[in-house]
């Protein structure tokens, strides 16, 4: 119990003393306060791994933060759940408001955290959106929430029919951050649902994807402005110059987006083709906004813009068909036993592990070269994106161990020196360095 001397010097000074009915309810609304924090927590050991499992089959890795922060998520978000429903169902006295506004703004606060960094938001964002949603609850459950808003709302100035405050400014950022944080979750499981549906193939789910993100994006900008109550045609003229300004200076841009949806649409390019641009040889491994990512066998990833796919000239290897022939240049010398030679040939090649079957491997005769028969072993493999360089070496090698077991001899380039005497010798020399012989000599024998 408070003194009587000091109750009277509190009374003075316009400070409020609960009375015993008073303090009973803020004791009964303390106890409550705690059962709820005790039930969140029970939640969360009961149903936290069952959401998390059910989030990460329906999900999948395309929110994987959120996955291992279910647990906190389930008890925090079902204790201010509780809290709220306790702080709804009676008119409690300025004590018992208090405390349970206490707990309630902490476990909001803690759900929207949690919420945002399982979303990989930045930790100043989280931080901030938790610390205006505590102080949003409290001042409300207080009675205060007005006195707030009213005393940022005085600190600004006027232009024209507007009013810039500290509250505009605040409630720009807290739209602006949770707008950017429902469009992460809702593109992560639209794009994880169009990914799970079935009766597409890889490109049109992901032109889907492309498409749903735009429109994701669309409707959390109007969805802003009419949060905001900002009146678009006050901005007409602005915009329109804007826009303008945008437009040229975002011309590639948005060439290159329209190129990958286009690409995307006649499916002329699909991840996992493997594609050759200029000097640039290597599989599709991502469609992007702006440009196409190219791995190559080096492990380098070439950033390709669309708009070059589209204006120049592409080579697909798997474009309709993933089969592609290889060819592999062989010479033999004009002494050699040349149907054993193509033999030979042919099952290095049917023996070489990547090698297809069927069209099965073929051997040409193509030239007579200067010193060798120049032949071309055609071969055809169905995987190009693991590269044909490391197929053309396992023939070759294969092919030389069995010239070497059959005597099959694999020519090189020869020269022959012809020496004369005397003053032909000379002649000779100088004629033969002109590539004809002199006027009047003939050519003396070895």
């Amino acid at each position: 119990m408070i003194p009587a001397q000091v109750a009277q010097w509190l009374h003075a000074n316009g400070a409020h003393i609960p009375d015993t009915t008073e303090l009973a309810e803020a004791a009964v609304a303390g106890t409550l306060t705690i059962l709820a924090l005790a039930a969140g927590w029970f939640m969360g050991r009961r149903f936290g791994p069952q959401l998390a499992q059910l989030w990460q089959a329906r999900v999948g890795s395309q929110v994987e933060g959120l996955a291992a922060r279910m647990h906190n998520l389930v008890r925090h978000g079902g204790a201010a759940l509780l809290l709220a429903i306790i702080a709804a169902a009676w008119p409690w006295q300025p004590l018992g408001a208090l405390l349970i506004g206490i707990a309630l703004a902490a476990a909001s606060a803690m759900t929207m955290l949690v919420l945002m960094r399982g979303l990989q938001m930045p930790r100043w964002s989280a931080w901030l959106a938790a610390f205006v949603v505590f102080v949003a609850i409290l001042s409300n459950a207080i009675g205060g929430f007005n006195v707030i808003t009213a005393t940022l709302d005085r600190i600004g100035f006027d232009v024209g029919a507007r009013r810039f405050s500290l509250l505009a400014l605040a409630t720009i950022l807290v739209t602006i951050v949770a707008l950017y944080a429902g469009v992460r979750l809702a593109n992560r499981i639209i794009g994880h649902s169009i990914a799970q549906a079935r009766g597409f193939d890889a490109t049109q789910k992901l032109l889907f994807q492309k498409l749903a993100g735009i429109a994701v994006i669309i409707a959390a900008f109007f969805f802003g402005i009419d949060l905001l109550g900002l009146d678009l045609t006050s901005f007409a003229v602005f915009s329109g110059a804007l826009g303008l300004a945008v437009g040229f200076g975002l011309q590639k841009t948005i060439g290159n987006l329209i190129a990958g949806i286009i690409l995307l649409m006649d499916r002329s390019i699909k991840p996992g083709d493997v594609i050759v641009v200029g000097d640039s040889f290597g599989w599709v491994n991502k469609i992007g906004v702006r440009a196409v990512s190219v791995i190559t066998r080096d492990g380098k990833e070439h950033l390709i813009p669309n708009e070059n796919l589209m204006t120049q000239e592409v080579e697909n290897w798997s474009f309709s068909d993933r089969n592609v022939r290889v060819r592999i240049p062989v010479g033999i010398a004009y002494e050699s036993d040349v149907p054993l030679a193509q033999r030979l040939m042919l099952e290095a090649a049917q023996e070489s592990p990547r090698v297809l079957d069927s069209p099965k491997p073929n051997v040409w005769l193509a030239s007579f070269g200067d010193y060798a028969l120049e032949h071309e072993i055609l071969a055809w493999i169905s995987d190009p994106e693991g590269g044909v360089g490391n197929v053309r070496s396992d023939v070759l090698n294969r092919l030389w161990v069995k010239f070497q077991e059959h005597g099959i001899e694999i020519p090189f380039p020869q020269q022959v020196l012809h020496f004369r005497s005397g003053r032909g010798a000379r002649i000779g020399s100088i004629a033969g360095a002109r590539g004809d012989e002199a006027p009047g000599e003939r050519p003396a024998r070895p």
